[in-house]
């Protein structure tokens, strides 16, 4: 199963709607808060090429983006084998 890291913060709607497809999706995740400021948004920055919003989600070490890039990956049907491996 992939590993699967996704940095949020408290309050975020595309967050939760990101964490709620990959649930439907039985799939686990590491969840890191990263609230604005914080070392873990700085590091989420890093890891995403300087992207600053939430969420940001890497799967086996891949950036894949965030909320609306997951979405379009599940209806391109291009999810699921990334979950798998």
């Amino acid at each position: 199963m992939a590993d699967i890291q996704i940095y949020t913060q408290y309050f975020c709607p595309y967050c939760d709607r990101a964490k709620a497809l990959l649930a439907k999706k039985g799939v686990a995740f590491r969840e890191i808060d990263a609230p604005g400021g914080s070392p873990a948004r700085e590091e989420a920055r890093s890891r995403s090429d300087g992207k600053s919003s939430v969420p940001q989600i890497f799967i086996d070490g891949r950036h894949i983006g965030g909320c609306d890039e997951l979405m379009a990956l599940d209806r391109a049907q291009k999810l699921d084998p990334l979950l798998a491996a």
